[in-house]
């Protein structure tokens, strides 16, 4: 099991620490809800050096990224990102993916953790048709977020890069705590604002420390991975594995604004058609009118208590203090406000079909 270079920092701070992605990660340090509400009121930091980093370059890099990618990349302008995902020639997903634009030839493409070997293999694949430079370097580099409504003004001390200037979405490279061509990107993975950095991996240990330190008048704290779960779902983002794989539809799965086919994608025939006819199932989010949390894998049941769907994710909401999911159902039942039931310990459990996400962002 792989470790990134701040575990003996995790384990000083009494980390709770699992196998996830093929690492050893924090999954709680203080108590999940307690770290999901700093960072909804706060602010925290979350190692997630664990995410997998692809360099492509050079004359072909926007040809192939436009070819294994699904949003539009030739929209992305230099010092911007783009949320993706890679579709595959049967119908599903690779992987999701941010995509950020560092000059005009250059793209640094972010991708999860449990997915790297299998990504890094599907870009060379493609790019045998193409021949754009590719690097990983997922092993060398460092990715910690810092998360929620005080993170920009808690950095801002750790450089000389305007944080408050830089818009939703966009990066740009500056020193940040002393570290030299550090990416600082507004990105998450929380809808509760903030950065995200990018740096050598053997400058964590430095920026971990001082980032704790810039963000203490804030009450800032570390934060793990469940905490990172339920802040996500919260806003209804998709997790790999869980709303989206292999073989779910990206249009079934409410990804139809970042599918862009016309631009000749993979699969793009397919993406077209259920673009322009739906599908068969549909994502949606619910919220529990009964004292119920919905989990992974509970069916979603209309009220003759036929089985209708299956949750994907569920969790109690520390904002709402109450039980919410994702789930795929029929796409005849997914009308927002319907009712829906989800069997929970033998139970039949009353919910409603909402909009995402679950709260304001």
């Amino acid at each position: 099991m792989k470790k990134t270079t701040l575990y003996n920092k995790h384990l000083e701070l009494n980390a709770k620490m699992t196998s996830f992605g093929g690492y050893e990660m924090p999954i709680q340090y203080s108590g999940v809800k307690k770290e999901h509400l700093t960072v909804r009121n706060n602010l925290g930091v979350f190692d997630v050096s664990h995410m997998g980093e692809f360099y492509v370059s050079g004359p072909q890099a926007l040809s192939l990224l436009q070819y294994v990618c699904s949003n539009d990349i030739s929209k992305i302008s230099v010092g911007k990102a783009q949320y993706n995902y890679f579709p595959n020639e049967t119908g599903g997903i690779v992987d999701d993916l941010i995509v950020y634009r560092l000059d005009e030839s250059t793209y640094l493409l972010v991708v999860n953790a449990s997915n790297i070997s299998k990504d890094w293999e599907w870009i060379q694949k493609h790019n045998i048709n193409f021949g754009a430079q590719l690097e990983n370097r997922s092993e060398e580099t460092a990715l910690l977020a810092i998360q929620g409504p005080k993170a920009i003004k808690a950095m801002q001390k750790l450089t000389s890069s305007d944080l408050d200037k830089l818009p939703f979405y966009s990066h740009t490279s500056g020193t940040f705590a002393g570290c030299e061509n550090t990416l600082i990107a507004t990105t998450g993975y929380t809808g509760a604002g903030g950065i995200e950095i990018y740096f050598p991996a053997t400058k964590a240990i430095q920026i971990w420390d001082a980032i704790l330190e810039a963000g203490k008048e804030y009450d800032i704290a570390p934060v793990g991975l469940a905490a990172r779960d339920t802040l996500r779902t919260e806003m209804g983002y998709c997790l790999y594995g869980n709303e989206i794989n292999d073989t779910t539809s990206p249009i079934a799965a409410g990804l139809k604004w970042i599918s862009k086919p016309e631009k000749g994608c993979i699969n793009a025939k397919q993406i077209k058609s259920e673009i322009d006819h739906g599908t068969e199932q549909k994502l949606i989010a619910f919220v529990m009118d009964d004292r119920a949390i919905p989990r992974s894998g509970h069916d979603i049941v209309d009220e003759n208590n036929a089985v209708i769907g299956r949750v994907t994710s569920g969790t109690q909401s520390p904002i709402l203090s109450k039980g919410i999911g994702l789930g795929y159902v029929n796409s005849k039942f997914a009308k927002t406000d319907s009712s829906i039931g989800v069997f929970i310990r033998e139970k039949n459990c009353t919910g409603k079909i909402v909009k995402l996400p679950f709260i304001k962002s």
